[in-house]
Formats: structure tokens, sequence, C-alpha cells
């Protein structure tokens, strides 16, 4: 069978953006600003559309199909059918960009399997028995800190390989052997090694890490397809194994690259230098400039909202946010207050910032601090 590239319709994804435009609120204005980047893993020069291509050509996995699919997914679709404890974090909304009450950014992108699964061709191919391999990758979303390491928009990239029962059940070291494939096609030479570990959707379930200047790294997850998961997505009759990894993680040990907006940046002294296997030697170093903000809000206060703050004032000029302090005191400050401090570093990738043009970002912060969180700032 030769492999194929789907794309699945997105109807329902148009006319929830189309409602979005009608509103104004913050929230709104952060996923349309997310959903307009540019998909790295699918902009030709950039490490991570490099990544892609090497995965896809990895020997066991050359011939799976591929699938794009939307990135306003259902919560039934993205957690419900995916075995998501009513309680997982996944589902808060200072973890997760809720679009309504009822949609939100994906959040991982395991959820190809339920719809390359429901593609009329597929669902001929299940009835006649054939083997099923495909591959999925893309942005995905996720409110997070913010440091060198961590953005709240990066890509994933998945497999998923199903057979018949009727062939067997497919070992566990089936899976570690496309694992170890890939490894060895992206890290040459790496020592590697496997952990257990425990997913929603796949059991049993494990990772790989690999040796990074002396220190073991999680690079990749994995795991068996649960028959009950397969089973709410109207596949019986077949088992397998699923991957899944992001990129830029693996870039930035790749390159050993020091900051994660350098694999976004424009600067073409930069971007000739993001060949995946070739260490990362800094441009430039930038001076850093760092101020501290402290304040005192009610005890519902979510810090991931308060990022999401801080990156809609200061774009990416915020290199690192690092908490300093956070207690207590009713006497002080009121019953169910808390006070919190950070220390943000200012940092820009292409030119050097002045302490005026932080003051004035810095203030701007405290504002706003104040109208959204209805913070104390002190």
């Amino acid at each position: 069978m030769l492999k194929k590239q789907y794309s699945i319709p997105r109807d329902e994804e148009e006319k929830l953006l189309a409602g979005l435009a009608k509103r104004t609120d913050p929230e709104v204005a952060r996923i349309q600003k997310y959903l307009a980047l540019p998909d790295l893993s699918r902009t030709e020069g950039s490490p991570l559309f490099d990544m892609v291509q090497k995965v896809k050509n990895v020997e066991v996995l050359k011939d799976f199909d591929t699938v794009e699919i939307p990135e306003i997914i259902s919560t039934q679709i993205l957690f419900d059918l995916f075995d998501f404890a009513p309680d997982h974090v996944a589902r808060s909304k200072s973890d997760t960009y809720y679009v309504d009450e009822d949609h939100v950014l994906r959040t991982h992108d395991t959820v190809m399997w339920y719809y390359y699964l429901n593609l009329p061709e597929i669902q001929e191919r299940i009835a006649k028995g054939e083997d099923l391999g495909v591959l999925c990758y893309g942005k995905v979303y996720r409110k997070d800190e913010i440091d060198r390491r961590h953005m709240n928009i990066f890509h994933q990239m998945g497999g998923l390989f199903l057979q018949p029962d009727s062939k067997g059940v497919m070992p566990l070291e089936s899976l570690k052997d496309v694992l170890r494939k890939t490894v060895e096609t992206l890290f040459p030479g790496a020592k590697y090694q496997f952990l257990d570990d425990v997913f929603p959707y796949t059991d049993p379930s494990l990772q790989i890490e690999v040796e990074v200047n002396g220190q073991w790294v999680e690079i990749m997850g994995g795991g068996m397809p649960k028959k009950s998961v397969l089973k709410k997505m109207n596949l019986e009759g077949y088992n397998g194994w699923a991957f899944g990894f992001g990129l830029e993680r693996l870039a930035i040990i790749s390159m050993e690259l020091p900051d994660i907006r350098l694999l976004w940046s424009s600067d073409e002294r930069v971007k000739k230098q993001l060949k995946l296997g070739q260490k990362f030697v800094e441009v430039s170093k930038y001076p850093p400039v760092v101020r501290d903000i402290s304040f005192i809000v009610e005890n519902s206060f979510e810090p991931n909202n308060y990022f999401d703050l801080v990156r809609d004032v200061v774009g990416d000029l915020a290199e690192e946010m690092a908490l300093i302090d956070k207690y207590e005191n009713a006497e002080k400050f009121g019953a169910g207050r808390l006070s919190y401090a950070y220390r943000i570093t200012y940092r820009s990738l292409d030119r050097t910032l002045t302490s005026e043009e932080v003051d004035t970002l810095h203030k701007k912060l405290e504002e706003k601090t104040k109208e959204v969180f209805e913070a104390q700032v002190r």
C-alpha cells in the first residue's frame, strides 16, 4: 500500500474562529496570535522541518501515511477519548487554552489517532484487515513558565502502528526497536536508555533518555495503545504501538542551543547556524536587564495565567521569570491573600535593551498586573 498524505477538513474550526472574531477579551487575542504563528515543522530551512524529514525517512517509518489535523479540538475528543482523568491537570484553564467551554487548542498530537482512524479510506482498510501506520506533526499549545527551555507554543511529532490481532500481539520490543532507530538517526553514537513511564492512553508505557553532557534527558515517550481507548474510536481487533516527542527539545540537544527563542529568529546570522548536529555559536550575547516585581493577590491566582500576561506585555523580551518569594501573612495581607515576587530577566536576541526601555515595559507590566489580577504591587 502506497503511503498517502491526509488533511482533515477544518470546517468546525473555521466556525469557531469566526465566533472568536466577535470577541475582544485578552484570551482571544492570544489564541488568534498563536494560531497565526508559522508551523516550523513545515517551514523549509527550520531545523524542526529537517528533523521531521529525518524521522520520516527512518526505515521502519518511511512507508507510513501522514495526517494533518485541526488545531482546535473538542475536549471530548482530546481528553475524554484518550482516558484523561476528570481532574487531570491538562483539563485546567490554567494549563490549556480554551476557545469555548468545549473546545481547546490541541495540547498533544496523539489526538491524530481519532482523526486518522475515522477517515473513510482508513475504515475501508480496517475492514480488509490491513496494517496501519501514520505520522503526524505540528504545533501544540500549553500554558507554561517563561525560561530559555520552554515556550507555550511548541511542536510535536508522533507515530502510530496497528495490526490485526490475528497476527498476534505486538511485543513492546518492537516499539523499542523503532525508538532505537529514530534516536540513532537523530543522535548518531549517543548513549540512550529506556525507563518505564505512564500515559493515559497507552499501557505499558515507556520513555527513552539520551545522555547529554553526563546527564540523562528524556526525549521521547511511547507505549502500546489501550484496547479500551481504541474501542472508543470504534476500532476493535487491532493492537500495536505509538510514540511521540517534542521537536524543540531534540533540536536544542542536537545543536546545544542556549535559548528556545532562537528557533524563531529571523536574524540571518542565527538562521544559517541552525543545522541539526552542528553546535550553535552565539552571534552576540546581548546583556540582560533584571527587574523584580512583587505583588499581593488572591490565593486563586494561577502563575501560568500571569506568564501569559507577561508575554502579552513584554513579548519575547522576557528571557526568564524566576519565582524568588511566595508567602502568606493573614495579619498583614488579609485572609486568602498571598505575596508573590518574581525576578524577570529581560534580554533581546538581536539588540541591546536600554534601562529606560526596560523600565517603561516593566512599569506597564506593573499597571497590567494591577488591572488584570486586582493585585497590590509592592
